[in-house]
């Protein structure tokens, strides 16, 4: 367990959960910090890490709710994400520098067919742009330092899976309802490879977390009225 951090000056005893919409641009850091200037709790942490160009529900423990945030973690979640096919990148999203491109296109149909095999338990490797700690440093900060680490593969589960819509041949919009652990930067990638393809996430926004849902949240523009 990491060492506690030292409460703000003027910090209050509140207790409870507050679930943000994280904009895009900040990481789930940054936005733990934010709340815990503008509201100065003793003790906040967040149930579950959302990457800078996600966007959506994340919940925030105050005070004595924060001992019960392993249950949080532990929930189903849901996310909306948009693939774009034809190029692959080093971060799995928008982020990174492409590595590999493809001309091939897949068709709906063929998408559509292929999603009973990404529902259930199934194997994933995690992105080399992952929190995951390997030899006490994390997998983002060794791929940072271009020493990539290997990623070992996982099990994760996915209960629901489907296409939403396919605004272009380049792109296709799916919403998927998941375990703890699932990376859904590895699914559109491995969507894409089993296509006979290569892609990326380009949009991604969580809209549940186990109870904690959209019509729960407050955007970083209220914290001040809080």
């Amino acid at each position: 367990m990491g060492r506690r951090r030292k409460p703000p000056p003027g910090a209050r005893a509140l207790n409870g959960w507050l679930v943000l919409d994280k904009p895009v641009g900040i990481s789930s850091a940054r936005a733990v910090s934010l709340v815990r200037a503008a509201l100065k709790p003793f003790r906040i942490g967040h149930a579950g890490t959302l990457d800078p160009l996600a966007t959506g529900i994340l919940p925030m423990a105050l005070g004595e709710a924060t001992k019960t945030m392993a249950y949080a973690m532990d929930g189903t979640k849901v996310y909306d994400f948009t693939v774009h096919f034809g190029e692959a990148r080093t971060t799995d999203d928008g982020e990174g520098t492409v590595t590999a491109t493809s001309a091939v296109r897949p068709a709906t149909a063929d998408i559509e067919a292929i999603l009973p095999r990404f529902i259930g338990c199934i194997p994933q490797v995690p992105p080399i742009f992952s929190a995951i700690k390997l030899a006490g440093s994390r997998a983002y900060a060794l791929a940072r330092a271009g020493k990539p680490p290997e990623m070992a593969e996982r099990t994760v589960e996915i209960n629901d899976l489907k296409l939403i819509s396919r605004p272009d041949p380049d792109t296709a919009a799916f919403t998927v309802t998941c375990g703890k652990g699932t990376y859904v930067r590895s699914l559109g990638r491995d969507l894409a490879e089993a296509l006979g393809t290569v892609g990326y996430i380009s949009a991604l926004r969580r809209t549940r977390v186990g109870p904690f849902c959209e019509s729960h949240a407050i955007g970083l523009d209220k914290l001040d009225a809080l």
